[in-house]
């Protein structure tokens, strides 16, 4: 154990890991694996990825190891860790969409519960059970219930925000479904310390949780689920000041100079067009003020993934130090694409209301700041896809396709790009060959298990292979009735209204990303053939329809009321005029059609 750890500025963000140099261990014969994941981050939020935000740690990453840049995810996070951590289709899992959005019809299903079932095995179970040490520091999500923490999950260390968001600067909730923000430290509920910053925070337990069994000579599986960007977005002032006024130009312009770093980097072909999604604002229909406010909207957005890079460089810093990123591989992705929940106008009463229900603030000056309620509307968010359609939720590429990169001990990827399929089933497959553990067959801890449906990426990765998904292997993806199949280099999509008509539609996503080319008409044996294989993805994943009228926003809202409503009806009206705005909100964006 070194001496000294960090060094702290009241803010948390001037720190420098300090490190004895006189203790540097051997380093293990196998790779330590490190799985970095942001939350809510866009397609092109990097700047490897063709973004303005200074990302210098995650871009050297790119540059020592693989971007991929046709690398898909759940729209949504809880379904997204679940196969990310286990290699099982979403479904199987448990975990078909987050249960704050399940309707109670699908709630009588066990396999419909938005929790981690019994029936997977954790890619950190199975390191675990193979010598390595097992941590993580981060956002969860995936139960709370007996045997659901990660503590009970194959994770030895943990600290765990339960829900699916929170406050980033003190121990606060988000939205009203939760009474507190729930926090577990092994297992048992946690009190944040006083100058908490979810980043930074997250960062120092990493690097305690490592730096605990280092000396013992075995290698180490930590898994480091970022807040950022999840809503409210928020992030030190110093980092807010660097991004002042570089959204000035409003979120068209934003995503057509994205589009074009993209194709300078080679992330996606030239030529390609994009769509203008229905819920993109007019920019010069604002006035000044509407503009300066959206604006640093934006800036604490990139500000607050800046600072996830600065804390996550803290920790490439601290491995390096100790004599252990030669023989670490580090995997980074988000969850899903970028979030658009926040209001068209964050300035009216209505949209006020409902922060400031739950405490907080929506004022221009301390906007980000401890107390402030910040979010980007779908303007920005599509603009944080750039050159993709849609965004978190949905299944178009902006909600889907994310950056991932890969780099570290033994891979001879320097700054490559990948342009190959590939799926977030995989990236436990890919970890257990990296590290020479087996995968279960059949039957785990004497109890029977889904088999994993990923595949390795390895030969990818040692560059063996151009693809590990042949033309004709089928993805099938869906979420909340909004679904996708991959084969190829096609994909199958169908969007439910109020933002789609839920007509089938097919795209060449290699050569028109975009999505502003349907196919439909012009291939018709190939679209018969990939909705006949998305049946056949439905019926094997017990994928359930959604009740009449299904709307996963006012699902949420119901859910909420439902479970306030187990308390006296004053606790329960009160819940429902706080959510008023947030629903007033969503059906102001659902006008804009």
């Amino acid at each position: 154990m070194f001496a000294a750890l960090l060094l702290h500025t009241s803010l948390g963000q001037s720190e420098e890991a300090i490190v004895e140099p006189e203790q540097v261990p051997v380093a293990s014969a196998r790779p330590n694996i490190l799985l970095v994941l942001a939350d809510d981050l866009g397609f092109s939020d990097l700047g490897s990825y063709g973004s303005e935000i200074n990302t210098p740690t995650l871009d050297a990453l790119a540059q020592e190891g693989v971007r991929f840049t046709n690398y898909h995810t759940a729209a949504n996070c809880a379904p997204a860790r679940a196969m990310l951590l286990t290699g099982v289709d979403a479904h199987l899992a448990g975990v078909p969409n987050i249960p704050e959005m399940l309707a109670p019809e699908q709630q009588r299903h066990s396999h419909y519960q938005g929790v981690l079932g019994s029936n997977v095995v954790t890619v950190a179970t199975l390191l675990e059970g193979a010598g390595y040490h097992t941590y993580m520091a981060g956002k969860w999500h995936l139960g709370v219930g007996d045997g659901q923490l990660p503590s009970q999950r194959g994770f030895q260390r943990t600290i765990a925000l339960a829900d699916s968001g929170a406050d980033n600067w003190e121990q606060r909730p988000y939205i009203p479904l939760y009474e507190k923000a729930n926090w577990y430290a092994d297992g048992k509920e946690y009190q944040l310390p006083d100058d908490f910053y979810s980043s930074r925070f997250l960062v120092d337990k990493a690097i305690e949780f490592i730096d605990s069994n280092l000396d013992d000579g075995q290698p180490f599986f930590a898994y480091l689920p970022f807040q950022a960007v999840h809503i409210p977005v928020q992030a030190p002032q110093e980092f807010i000041d660097r991004y002042m006024g570089v959204y000035d130009g409003g979120w068209d312009e934003l995503r057509e100079q994205r589009l074009a770093r993209a194709v300078e980097l080679g992330i996606v072909p030239a030529g390609i067009d994009m769509v203008q999604m229905s819920t993109t604002g007019d920019w010069d229909a604002l006035d000044a003020g509407q503009r300066r406010y959206e604006a640093k909207r934006m800036a604490v957005y990139g500000a607050m993934v800046e600072a996830m890079d600065f804390h996550l460089g803290r920790l490439f810093h601290y491995l390096k130090a100790r004599g252990q990123y030669e023989n670490t591989i580090v995997i980074f992705t988000s969850d899903n694409g970028a979030e658009a929940s926040g209001p068209a106008d964050p300035d009216s009463l209505v949209a006020r209301r409902g922060p400031e229900a739950l405490g907080y603030n929506t004022d221009y000056e301390s906007l980000g700041l401890k107390g402030s309620y910040n979010t980007i509307s779908p303007s920005f968010a599509s603009a944080a896809a750039s050159p993709l359609a849609y965004y978190k939720f949905y299944a178009g590429e902006g909600g889907m396709r994310v950056p991932l990169i890969v780099a570290g001990a033994g891979l001879p990827g320097q700054g490559e790009l990948n342009h190959a399929f590939s799926f977030v089933t995989d990236i436990t497959p890919t970890i257990l060959s990296l590290t020479g553990v087996a995968a279960p067959e059949g039957r785990f801890g004497g109890r029977p298990v889904e088999p994993m449906i990923g595949r390795d990426l390895k030969p990818l990765l040692k560059q063996e292979v151009t693809r590990v998904y042949g033309a004709e292997d089928a993805v099938g993806y869906e979420l909340a009735g909004h679904a996708a199949l991959f084969q190829g280099d096609y994909k199958l999509l169908s969007i439910r209204p109020p933002l789609g008509d839920g007509q089938w539609r097919l795209y060449d996503i290699v050569r028109d990303p975009g999505e502003t080319i349907d196919l439909a008409a012009e291939q018709p044996v190939r679209l018969q053939r990939m909705l006949s294989a998305y049946a056949v993805y439905a019926r094997d994943n017990k994928v359930l329809a959604n009740p009449p009228g299904y709307d996963h926003m006012k699902q949420l809202v119901i859910n909420t009321l439902y479970q306030r409503l187990q308390t006296p009806v004053l606790v329960g009206l009160l819940t429902a005029l706080i959510l008023l705005p947030f629903l007033v909100a969503y059906r102001a964006r659902r006008k804009v059609q």
